[in-house]
């Protein structure tokens, strides 16, 4: 059994949630949505490291409210960057040795099934690449900048991409050490960097209910979609007094 490193980002801005509240610690049925994403890996076999990269202001409010939580769990914790690909290099530099993948996941996409993990950790020992994503159904606009529609695009073969992206280590630290520095670069995903370190990615599809949460009203959607699941509640401990953190 391969082992994997698992890194979930979590330092962005989140200027489209509102509020004062920071998107990766608002409540999603009771538990900060970080959290939720963490339990999704934390009993895994085939899991040997949990990292979570936050945002160098959050740093200390994340020790402070939520330390003993992370211990309990095993989750290490990084100070992240400004951008996304800065957050994954500072975590990619903790990584164990023992890591033969690293799958990086949103610490805000908590409604991946352990199906979708599964088949993309799958597809990923094979390729060495290898994605979640989910094909658009829907009727594509191209909006110009008047408010107008320039185009529709065809939706034949476009896919949103979404989390775990799992990746031989060789294969993301490489993307990493070729990653463009020009700033108009703008890379919004992992697979992005391996894509353009010239590696092949592998697509296994999945569908809209593994959902990043963006706005306040897909937390209320992404409630919805753990509802309907069978529960599984996670088997290591969160701490004596999780009632009390949560």
């Amino acid at each position: 059994m391969a082992k994997i490193a698992v890194i979930l980002p979590g330092a962005g801005k989140g200027d489209r949630f509102g509020g004062s509240e920071k998107k990766t610690f608002a409540k999603l049925d009771g538990r900060p949505i970080f959290i939720r994403s963490i339990e999704l890996f934390i009993n895994r076999e085939d899991v040997c490291q949990t990292i979570l990269a936050v945002g160098g202001s959050d740093v200390d409010e994340v020790k402070q409210k939520f330390g003993a939580n992370l211990g309990f769990m095993g989750v290490q914790l990084v100070e992240g960057g400004d951008r996304r690909r800065d957050s994954v290099a500072a975590a990619l530099a903790k990584v164990s040795d023992d890591a033969e993948f690293i799958a990086i996941h949103d610490a805000v996409r908590p409604c991946a099934s352990q199906q979708m993990i599964e088949a993309v950790f799958a597809e990923a020992t094979k390729t060495g690449a290898a994605i979640l994503a989910s094909p658009l159904f829907g009727t594509i606009k191209r909006v110009g900048d008047s408010g107008t529609i320039d185009e529709t695009v065809p939706r034949e073969k476009l896919y949103e991409a979404q989390t775990p992206q799992v990746f031989r280590r060789d294969v993301i630290c490489e993307a990493y050490e070729k990653a463009p520095s020009d700033e108009d670069v703008d890379v919004t995903d992992d697979a992005q960097l391996v894509e353009l370190a010239g590696h092949p990615v592998s697509v296994v599809k999945s569908d809209p209910t593994n959902i990043k949460i963006t706005t306040k009203g897909d937390v209320t959607l992404a409630a919805a979609i753990l509802k309907s699941r069978p529960s599984s509640k996670p088997s290591k401990s969160l701490g004596a007094f999780e009632e009390a953190q949560w």
